[in-house]
């Protein structure tokens, strides 16, 4: 039988990783087959430009009838899949996905693989693989993508706490204070909508979430969670992934308090969990998010080509539907990595450098009153020990997105490494710093959090109160923002440069790698989407 490459399927063995030997023969674990659309999504469908009164969004039906998987092609599928010895253990049109499962040896002579463990020093055991997946010829672009077959660490948190020695000293604000700080619009609850955020681990206790609201004067929302793959809401430990779910629940929810909230839970041990709970939560009928947060990613390099194509294409569905993505831009400034796994190159943060994210960078405010006085770059780097908090905001220029035409006037510089032109990160920004952070409450213990993982929940709960003030999703913003720089606050101090090398970008007027167009001013934004503020 002649196979051919899955494109993009290549992987390299993990830099600073040792291979420990052959993958047990019979372990089982289930792989996500993604397979080509229909038909491309027209570029009207894609259309930024226009206000979203003027826009006709795809409806869920339309989007899978036109833009789906072929069902002949999921049928091709399926029969490849139990011929090989795989069980199939379901497909959807929509998420244009066929699930199967199946042994390590049975998957590595379907797809051509070689399956082995590794470990690193820092990102602890995985299963993975080098090389390329192979299929059958007759399947030869109608398979665009194969996913869990590794579980090599890729996506974490982009949540930031504040160095415990300062945290006695600031208590943080509530989420309704920064959002006075940023002129959100007045008289919106976020009624009506649907905020999706996606969890690649950690859970919310209920209690919590009824102290939490009940402390700060705000109605507690009404919160789903939503299993994806081997995921569930599973609360821990204040110090575990329990407090970026928490972060995004009470900062999204403190904004919009009348929206309902879906958290999509996955686990986070294959690109495989990161991609099937984008999918569900794009193609959800149920719960029908209007906006969606993400405070996860990891730098591009990490991520096989084929991944990064299929998540963006599952974003670019998003823009179809209407929906909005918020996507934290990275905690770890320009390099996006801990200084323990850093190359000493800049990395930009995925999926923040999709083109159709809405990648949110970090600031640190000074506040008098409830009046911002000052607004730098996020930057508090974690080799000084006697700053107040650690970390600084993400950003760069797209090594394997090309820069999209909302950014053409926006003077992106060149990817470094490539010398190519590139999608500049990030779009936007907002209060991300530890030290001028977010009052949260994590298993019972209150403290302040920041990190761009508050940013994204924070620019969703706005966008959430314009969809309410609008009558309709304003979805795909980014190029409005754009012909609307006025509507933020261009943040013009600071950088994101780290390490000896100084590696990164300054703040200027105009966009920067730092933090993009600059923070809200909610009204303004609303205004430049069509809307008017009361």
């Amino acid at each position: 039988m002649s196979t051919v490459p899955v494109p993009g399927s290549m992987r390299n063995a993990m830099r600073g990783s040792r291979a420990l030997g052959p993958a047990r023969p019979d372990e089982q674990f289930e792989v996500t087959l993604r397979l080509r659309r229909r038909a491309p999504l027209s570029a009207d469908s894609l259309d930024g430009t226009r206000s979203p009164s003027s826009r006709a969004y795809l409806q869920h039906s339309q989007l899978e009838e036109m833009h789906g998987a072929d069902p002949a092609d999921i049928a091709k599928v399926e029969a490849f899949a139990r011929s090989a010895g795989l069980a199939v253990v379901g497909a959807s049109a929509a998420r244009r996905s066929v699930f199967i499962s199946g042994s390590v040896e049975t998957f590595e002579k379907a797809f051509g693989v070689k399956l082995e463990y590794y470990e690193h020093p820092t990102k602890g055991s995985f299963r993975g693989r080098t090389g390329t997946i192979d299929v059958p010829s007759e399947l030869d672009t109608v398979i665009v993508g194969v996913f869990g077959l590794d579980n090599r660490p890729f996506a974490h948190s982009h949540v930031s706490r504040r160095n415990v020695s300062f945290a006695a000293q600031f208590g943080g604000f509530t989420p309704p204070q920064v959002a006075q700080f940023y002129n959100f619009p007045i008289g919106l609850d976020g009624s009506g909508e649907t905020i999706g955020i996606i969890e690649l681990g950690g859970g919310f206790r209920p209690a919590d979430l009824s102290a939490y609201f009940s402390q700060i004067g705000v109605p507690a929302p009404q919160v789903t969670a939503v299993s994806v793959d081997l995921g569930k809401n599973a609360p821990s430990t204040a110090d575990s992934a329990d407090g970026e779910v928490m972060l995004d629940i009470e900062v999204a929810a403190s904004v919009a308090p009348k929206a309902k909230i879906a958290v999509y839970f996955t686990a986070n041990t294959t690109d495989r969990d990161f991609l099937d709970a984008i999918t569900q939560a794009v193609h959800d009928e149920v719960n029908h998010p209007s906006v969606i947060s993400i405070s996860w990613g990891g730098p591009e390099g990490a991520a096989t080509d084929s991944f990064q194509t299929q998540f963006d294409e599952v974003l670019q569905s998003a823009a179809a539907l209407g929906i909005t993505v918020t996507i934290a831009s990275g905690d770890n400034g320009a390099a996006d990595e801990g200084p323990n796994e850093w190359d000493g190159v800049a990395h930009a943060d995925f999926p923040a450098s999709s083109p159709f994210a809405l990648a949110c960078g970090g600031t640190r405010i000074t506040v008098s009153g409830s009046t911002v006085t000052a607004e730098s770059v996020w930057n508090q780097q974690a080799s000084d020990t006697q700053q107040d908090s650690f970390g600084a905001s993400g950003g760069g220029v797209s090594g394997v997105f090309p820069l999209p035409t909302y950014q053409q006037n926006a003077r992106v510089p060149a990817n470094v490494a490539t010398g190519k032109p590139g999608r500049g990160v990030p779009d936007v920004a907002g209060d991300g710093d530890p030290a001028s952070g977010y009052l949260v409450r994590v298993d019972g213990q209150e403290f302040p959090i920041g990190g761009t993982s508050a940013v994204a929940p924070l620019w969703a709960g706005l966008i959430t109160l314009i969809n309410q003030s609008l009558g309709h999703r304003a979805g795909f913003i980014n190029p409005i923002l754009y012909a609307n720089p006025k509507a933020l606050n261009d943040i013009t101090v600071g950088n994101n440069r780290v390490g000896a090398q100084n590696v990164g970008f300054d703040a200027a007027a105009g966009w920067d790698a730092c933090t993009g167009l600059g923070s809200p001013n909610g009204s303004k934004v609303l205004a430049a989407l069509g809307g008017s503020a009361k």
